[in-house]
Formats: structure tokens, C-alpha cells, sequence
């Protein structure tokens, strides 16, 4: 006998995919597609490279919204008449084939609902991700390079780009810190879940006695901003030092001194990059990397500021982790600001991060509509 649920399920989700259709305002969006399109058939589009791939990508990235929606609404419609036939006769592969159909769908338009979500500004783009390890000499460092495995098997999962910006080595083991590129669309919006002090407690593969051990590192998301958003950098506020590069392994690294350290005087913020094959390019992914910086530290002070205006507290000490990792005396993972956590400490290790991305996004969302 067909499961209740998955009528009700049913039911449910035409009336989501109608209150969609108003939200997504289609009909703007179509016009947009053609608007980007008609732009493409420009003779001089090509003219500036920069800016037709950023039309490209705003092209792709409307069209998939409504593509999506579409192949939603076919689907739905298809289980609609699945369901009937289930209902005139009984077909009990049918009938299995449309209960994972539809809890399919169900979780393919949550999904959908929160890539939505990420309408803020920088949202949209690429995700510049720094670890640092805290006290504690190697067991820190083994941990910092543990959570760079981690983001980079994520990044990889989910068809963004990885490139290391920054890599200096530990003392024994792991590294001291690192600074990478992930690029893909909404790789800002997802990962800024994930900046805050993250906290592993497990027997120390370092200790002969094998004690258990609490590590900490920290980790900053910053967007990767593009020439559409201006920030001033004047050039009389900029220490700039060079230094001979060393990486992982010494691969891919250039052994003159081509490393370029920049420090912004004012804030006191220093940026560095070693990995492009040149000096100019290095000083050139560094700006870009002080840019982020600027901007996150703009963003910051004024979210400071509304929570002065409302009364908030926020701790941001370097014991206020935002997730704990603990492989001994039991396995588990915890995210103390949404209360999501899972056994897998395994699946979790090797990049398995989307229930805690999607937990803290969600309750932002709910944060700000209360």
C-alpha cells in the first residue's frame, strides 16, 4: 500500500514550486537570458576578456536557475502521473520507484531553495580560505594541514577549483599556515559558514605515552573580490618585502625571490604569495588577496555595528570555537552554533561538510527574518 507521505509530500511541494515560480520572478529572468545573449553577439564582446567572461558567467548562472526550475516542475508533474498509475493498479516497483522519486525531489529543491539563499553581494564569488594553527607547536600544525585535506577534498567534491596562494611547512609535521584559492560560483557564500576557531581533541600520534591531546586552528574565508567592487589602496600605505619561496615538498616553487610579502600600514593587515611562477604575478595575487581583506574587514565592522544598534553580544576569543572534532574518547563532530553533529568523523575528515554548511546558513536565514 502506498505510503500516505508521499501524497502528502506531493501536495506539498506544487504548492512550494508555485510560491518558486512568484519568488523567482521568471519572467525577468527570461528577459535577462536574452538581454546577455544579445550582448554575446556583439562584435566587440571579446574586446575585453575579463568582462565577457564575467557576462558568460552571469549568463550561466541565470539560465541555471531557470533551468533548474523547469526540470523541477517536469519532474513533479511526471510523479504526478506516477502516482496515478500506482493508484489504478498496483505495481509495487512502481510504486517504490515513485517513493525515492519523490523524497529525490523533495531534497533536490532544499537544496535548490538554498543556493537562493545566497543573495548577498559577495556571495557569489570565489572564496579565498586561510588556516592557522594555534599553540601547541606540531599537534597544531598536524591539525592545520588536516583541515586544509578537508576543504580541499569539499572544494573538490563540488567542482570548484583549488589553488595554493600561500604554504609554509611545520617545525616536524603539517604546516605552519596556508592561504588558498577556491573558485567556483557561490564558493563565498557556502564557506563563509566555516571561518571561526575550529577544536580537535584525540590521542596524539606525536606522544610515545599516547595521551589525549585538544588542538586549535583557526580559519578566515574572505571573497575573492573582482573589479566590480572598489577598494581604495594607496601605495604610500604599503610595505612591500620579497623573499626567496619554499612550499610542500619544494614542488612547483620558484627558488629566487620572487615572494612577495605586502603589509597594509594603516590596518596592519599582511598578505603574502609565493606560488606563481614571477614576482609580478605574485605581487599581483597578493593585492588581490589584500583587496579581500579590506573588504572582509569593511563587512565586519559593519555588522558590529548592527549589533550594536541591537544589543548583541558576540564573544570572538580564541576559545569560542565554532566546531568540535573529537576522535577520542568517542567519535563525533559538532557545530556548537546550530547543533549539528554526526558520528562520521571519517566522512566528515575527507570533506563531507554539507550538513554543517547547510545548517548555518539556514539559521542565519531564520536569524534575520525574526
Amino acid at each position: 500500500m502506498l505510503d500516505v507521505s508521499v501524497k502528502q509530500d506531493l501536495r506539498e511541494m506544487a504548492k512550494r514550486l508555485q510560491e518558486l515560480r512568484g519568488s523567482l520572478d521568471l519572467d525577468l529572468k527570461r528577459e535577462m537570458i536574452a538581454n546577455f545573449e544579445e550582448k554575446m553577439t556583439a562584435p566587440d564582446f571579446w574586446d575585453d576578456n575579463d568582462r565577457a567572461q564575467s557576462t558568460i558567467a552571469e549568463l550561466n548562472a541565470v539560465k541555471s536557475v531557470v533551468d533548474l526550475y523547469e526540470k523541477f516542475v517536469t519532474d513533479h508533474e511526471d510523479l504526478q502521473t506516477m502516482l496515478e498509475m500506482v493508484e489504478e493498479e498496483s505495481d509495487e516497483a512502481l510504486e517504490t520507484e515513485l517513493t525515492s522519486g519523490t523524497a529525490g525531489l523533495v531534497k533536490r529543491i532544499a537544496d535548490f531553495e538554498l543556493t537562493l539563499l545566497l543573495n548577498q553581494p559577495y556571495d557569489r564569488l570565489n572564496a579565498i580560505l586561510e588556516l592557522h594553527p594555534g599553540a601547541g607547536g606540531t599537534e597544531s600544525q598536524d591539525w592545520g594541514q588536516m583541515l586544509y585535506r578537508m576543504y580541499t577534498r569539499w572544494a573538490e567534491k563540488h567542482g570548484f577549483k583549488v589553488e595554493v596562494l600561500d604554504y609554509l611547512d611545520g617545525d616536524e609535521a603539517g604546516i605552519k599556515s596556508v592561504t588558498i584559492s577556491i573558485k567556483g560560483h557561490n564558493a563565498y557564500g557556502y564557506l563563509k559558514a566555516e571561518k571561526g576557531v575550529h577544536r580537535l581533541v584525540r590521542i596524539s600520534p606525536f606522544d610515545a605515552s599516547g595521551r589525549r591531546h585538544t588542538s586549535f586552528a583557526s580559519c578566515d574565508v574572505m571573497p575573492e573580490i573582482d573589479d566590480n567592487i572598489e577598494i581604495d589602496i594607496r601605495s604610500e600605505d604599503l610595505k612591500v618585502d620579497t623573499y626567496r619561496a619554499s612550499g610542500a615538498g619544494g614542488q612547483h616553487i620558484n627558488k629566487t625571490e620572487s615572494a612577495i610579502r605586502i603589509t597594509h600600514v594603516p590596518s596592519g593587515i599582511v598578505v603574502s604569495c609565493q606560488t606563481q611562477r614571477s614576482q609580478i604575478q605574485n605581487r599581483e595575487r597578493a593585492m588581490q588577496m589584500l583587496r579581500s581583506k579590506l573588504y572582509e574587514r569593511k563587512i565586519e565592522e559593519q555588522q558590529r555595528h548592527l549589533a550594536e544598534i541591537r544589543g548583541e553580544q558576540s564573544d570572538i576569543a580564541w576559545g569560542s570555537q565554532i566546531r568540535s572534532y573529537v576522535f577520542h574518547p568517542y567519535s563525533m563532530v559538532k557545530d556548537h552554533r546550530t547543533a549539528v553533529e554526526t558520528g562520521n568523523v571519517g566522512a566528515v575528515m575527507d570533506g563531507d561538510l554539507d550538513a554543517f554548511i547547510d545548517g548555518y546558513l539556514r539559521s542565519q536565514i531564520k536569524t534575520t527574518t525574526e
